[in-house]
């Protein structure tokens, strides 16, 4: 487990990290306390928790971290609304809009279910103030579950995420404002059952981190290389070397960003998901290498920002 500033355990599941003026924001899943499954739902263990809206952290060290609030709270006067307490809010990130001055969220919005796989999207002025929920929809008319953001050098920014039942991964590119596709997207790892995508760049090279799809019980992780966002991504294997790097550390793939004035050092983020607790559920953060266009995410049990082993 990792504590925030006031000494509470961070509640930030599902996340993905904003950096903004010199600081970094990590925003994530924020869960109730009580978990229990849904048994009338047949297909896998759906063990899910109250919604619990989005929740802000700040730091400018990657270690220490001031919780900021609930920037999406719940709302839970309205039994009808996306972000009622019955519902499901995963995977949330953020990004910054130069031309508009918008931080931009996007989500998963869900059913109890799982049947909905809607997106959803927030906008707000400041990176830790209260978002503003646009609603959802269907991206491309296509299911949207699992998913992530990424922004690339020349500004434009895509929406990744698993669809057709997590049988196929969406690369969509959106509109400026960041709010809605543009209508451009792409139908990647067709029949592959790939979700929990983490997408980054560097060196020109774009990756994809994702994740089998066995509920909430871990499995081995798979990336891929690209060229382009939009173009063809050939899969290279499993990134994850060491303890248990065939069960991805017993942890799941959310995110990738690199660190500011480090050159090609990167941060994978994993949850490390407890189904029956998931509340309790712990965050791993590995350091990424690369080899030309290959790389490796090595377990660690404790390794420093300059990539001393300790």
């Amino acid at each position: 487990m990792w504590h925030d500033t006031e000494g509470k355990a961070i509640n930030a599941h599902g996340g993905g990290v904003l950096y903004y003026d010199s600081v970094y924001y990590w925003y994530g899943e924020y869960k109730g306390n009580s978990t229990y499954r849904l048994d009338w739902v047949k297909t896998w263990e759906c063990w899910r928790t109250e919604a619990g809206g989005v929740s802000c952290y700040s730091s400018k060290d990657l270690i220490n971290w001031k919780f900021e609030g609930i920037v999406l709270p719940p709302v839970s006067e309205d039994t009808t609304s996306d972000l009622h307490p019955s519902q499901v809010i995963e995977r949330p990130k953020v990004i910054y809009n130069e031309k508009t001055g918008k931080f931009v969220m996007w989500m998963h919005i869900e059913s109890p279910d799982y049947e909905k796989a809607h997106a959803g999207v927030a906008i707000s002025d400041l990176p830790n103030t209260r978002f503003t929920y646009l609603g959802s929809f269907k991206p491309n008319d296509a299911d949207s579950r699992d998913q992530t953001l990424f922004k690339d050098d020349d500004g434009r920014a895509y929406h990744i995420a698993a669809s057709e039942w997590n049988k196929t991964i969406y690369i969509s590119l959106l509109n400026e404002n960041y709010t809605k596709p543009s209508g451009i997207f792409t139908r990647n790892f067709i029949n592959q059952s790939r979700e929990a995508p983490a997408v980054f760049k560097c060196s020109g090279k774009y990756y994809m981190i994702t994740s089998g799809c066995t509920g909430w019980n871990p499995n081995v992780a798979q990336y891929a290389v690209a060229d382009s966002m939009l173009g063809k991504w050939t899969v290279k294997g499993n990134p994850c070397t060491g303890k248990n790097a065939g069960r991805t550390f017993n942890a799941q793939s959310t995110f990738v960003f690199p660190v500011a004035g480090k050159n090609e050092l990167f941060i994978a983020m994993f949850d490390k998901w407890n189904k029956t607790d998931l509340d309790n559920s712990g965050y791993i953060w590995l350091p990424v290498r690369f080899n030309d266009d290959d790389i490796e995410i090595a377990w660690k049990k404790k390794w420093s920002l300059e990539l001393t082993d300790r």
